[in-house]
Formats: structure tokens, sequence, C-alpha cells
């Protein structure tokens, strides 16, 4: 079969009516290649005055990855950087031995009905880049190769696909592919990487004729060839890699190879020993629980 498995997910409320569903880490599967965080928000309607700003709080031994279908995000973090986030773009913020970020609601839009919509991802850093220098990453979306496939628009957000490369920073093997297909359209898909999945956006899809239902996230046999099929006008994302070399411990925010790393960084977090992000007086305080 070209499924292996079918991960569906759970809501999770991140507070002020931002409810988000979260497909990786899951029981049955911790990661996908280096994906070790999968959650997909909206899309949603917010209305003025809506609080979903994401209030300064740390992260370990990962990058994140945002990206936006809809809407926009102001992403501010300890290194100084400012960068207004919008649809078609990547910003990677790889924290390495430790970084403090907030993303808000632009000021702009803080007032205005408007629409959020779109996914935000964690790449577990290898063993060798767990505690590397801080930094951030924002390539737009002029610089996203996009390009068509058989009539499927493509995108390579992370990685290489069809012969294109994107310019966004990969740690190991990488892919990250957003694919929109029109009704009956097929998208052949082949020399995927050691793990991978496929996550529907919208529409309906099957991988050789069996469906993957919207708010489903389908695990893929890439030992073969696969063709998506569109039963209605679709957009999809591929996500993978090279399997992680070795299990991940997560504790809230963090991410490491030892338990003990990831309890250091919470006690960090609590004395105050991550750098601040400059500007901002909040914090989130951190949750207590066991790491996984």
């Amino acid at each position: 079969m070209s499924i292996a498995k079918v991960l569906k997910g759970h809501e999770k409320d991140l507070g002020g009516g931002m409810m988000v569903r979260r497909y990786l880490p899951a029981a049955a599967r911790q990661a996908v290649g280096p994906f070790i965080f999968f959650d997909h928000f909206g899309p949603m309607d917010v209305a003025p005055g809506a609080n979903h700003d994401v209030r300064p709080h740390p992260h370990i031994g990962l990058a994140t990855v945002t990206y936006l279908f809809e809407g926009a995000m102001d992403h501010r973090d300890s290194l100084g950087t400012f960068q207004r986030i919008e649809p078609g773009a990547i910003n990677l913020m790889t924290a390495g031995k430790g970084i403090t970020h907030s993303e808000r609601t632009p000021k702009d839009l803080v007032n205005v009905p408007h629409r959020s919509h779109g996914l935000q991802l964690w790449l577990a850093l290898p063993k060798e880049f767990e505690a590397c220098e801080p930094c951030f990453e924002h390539t737009p979306a002029a610089a996203i190769p996009s390009f068509d496939v058989d009539g499927a628009k493509v995108r390579v957000l992370i990685g290489t696909a069809f012969g294109k490369t994107s310019p966004v920073t990969t740690y190991g093997q990488t892919l990250y592919l957003d694919v929109a297909l029109q009704e009956g359209q097929q998208l052949g898909l082949a020399g995927l990487p050691e793990e991978a999945a496929i996550y529907p956006v919208s529409g309906d899809i099957d991988v050789d004729g069996v469906p993957v239902a919207l708010h489903t996230m389908a695990l893929l046999d890439t030992r073969t060839a696969q063709r998506v099929t569109a039963r209605s006008g679709a957009q999809f994302v591929i996500v993978g890699g090279a399997a992680l070399d070795g299990h991940r411990s997560l504790l809230w925010n963090f991410v490491a190879t030892t338990k003990e790393r990831v309890l250091q960084a919470a006690e960090d977090w609590e004395a105050g020993r991550f750098p601040v992000v400059p500007g901002e007086t909040e914090r989130i305080p951190f949750p207590k629980r066991t790491p996984g």
C-alpha cells in the first residue's frame, strides 16, 4: 500500500479562541523525517480586537517553520529580529542552544476583521546542531520556487523536488512542498525521502485511489511511487526527510536528545536565564509537565 498509516490529530486551544489541529508528535509517530511538530490553524475569521498574540516564550534544539496561507503576524525574537510574516513566505527560526520569541497580530490588523490560516511546524535539529547559535531566516514568497507540473501548482518550500531547490537553509535532508490541484488533476510523486507524509489543507484527494480525508495526515510508503488525484479543487502539503538520528525528549517548547537537557531548559526559563526579546515585557510561564 502507498499509505502506511493515518494520523487523525487532535484539537488544542492555544488561548484567546485560537484553536489548532495538531498531528505531530503523535502516539503512533513522534516525527516524520525532522518534522517533530505539525500544527494547522484556521482558516478562521478573526474579529476586531481578538487577542491571538503569542507572548514571549523560549525554544531549544529545534527550528520553527512558519508558513501562512492568509493573514499576517509580527515576529520578534531575542536576536533583535523584527519580521512581518505574510502568506507565501518561509520563516525559519533556528533555536539551537536557546532563543526567545513572540508572535503578535500586526497593529494594522488588530482592529479590523481579517482571516488567519497557516501551518506552524518544528524541525528537530540533528544532534550536531542542537546547541548551535540561534538565528532567524526570512525567505520571501517571490524567492520560493513555484512552477507547474502537469498542471499542478507546486511550491518547493524547503528541500529539492522536480529539479527545483528552495533557498531555505536545511540541517539534514528535508522536504516541504505546497501543491494545488484542480478537480481531476493528478500529480506523481517519486523519489521521496525515507520518511514522508501528505496532509490535505483543503479539498478532496486520494493517493493511489485511497481517499485521504481532511484533518488527517497520511504517512506514505516511500519505497514506491504514488499518484495523488484531486476529487475536487484541493491543496496539500508534503513533509518529510531522513529519519531523525534518535528519539527526542520534548517538554513544552523544548526539544533535545536527552531528558536532562529539556529539564535544564525549563529551569533556565523559570530562573530568567534565557535571553529577552527587546521591547517585550510579558512572558509565558512554564507549565509543569513531564518530558516525553
